[in-house]
């Protein structure tokens, strides 16, 4: 069933992609998005468009999908400065034990990382994806609480279930679908 336009009408979502297996899941929430009438802006990491490419981001949200700071002189702007100041809201699906660890260091050392160091009064989602023995690592979750207690980030997931490595456990991305509620309500 599609998603009615008038729901996200209008709203600017800038989607974080990390390198994580549930990358491929990324697709299918910005197509929610943008079915839902946002304009989505995507940030991929490195290691991201070794497991989903840019083009299929591209052809999913209409739009150029970011994926370097290093932004040819034709396109210089400060694209991080930029990306958050243009966004309603930030989804980040995956969310890597890496790139909550970046975030809640204030380390940024690529555009998805330094952008959400400017996104700190923007309402940002973050959906957890990672084997189940990374979530109960107490660093992990003293991050996640970090980031959600003293910048208010909100979570979703992680899900209990199939795990990458083959096994069953908690550390499953959250579904499309409960993703884009999540921004929904956010908003």
């Amino acid at each position: 069933m599609s998603q009615p336009r008038v729901q996200l009408e209008g709203k600017h979502i800038l989607l974080g992609i990390s390198g994580g297996i549930a990358a491929y899941k990324a697709a299918d929430l910005a197509g929610k998005l943008t079915a839902a009438g946002a304009e989505v802006r995507t940030i991929m990491t490195e290691n991201a468009c070794r497991l989903i490419t840019p083009v299929c981001l591209q052809a999913v949200t209409g739009r150029p999908v970011y994926t370097t700071m290093w932004a040819g002189p034709e396109d210089f702007k400060i694209g991080h400065i930029e990306l958050a100041d243009w966004a309603d809201a930030v989804a980040v699906a995956p969310a890597t034990a890496n790139s909550i660890a970046k975030v809640a260091a204030g380390l940024c050392d690529d555009l998805l990382s330094t952008t959400l160091c400017v996104c700190w009064n923007t309402p940002v989602l973050l959906a957890p994806a990672m084997n189940s023995r990374m979530w109960a690592n107490p660093i992990v979750q003293d991050n996640l609480a970090h980031l959600q207690n003293r910048l208010k980030f909100r979570t979703i997931g992680p899900e209990t279930g199939r795990l990458a490595c083959g096994t069953e456990g908690i550390g499953r991305m959250a579904e499309p679908a409960a993703i884009f509620e999540a921004v929904k309500q956010m908003l």
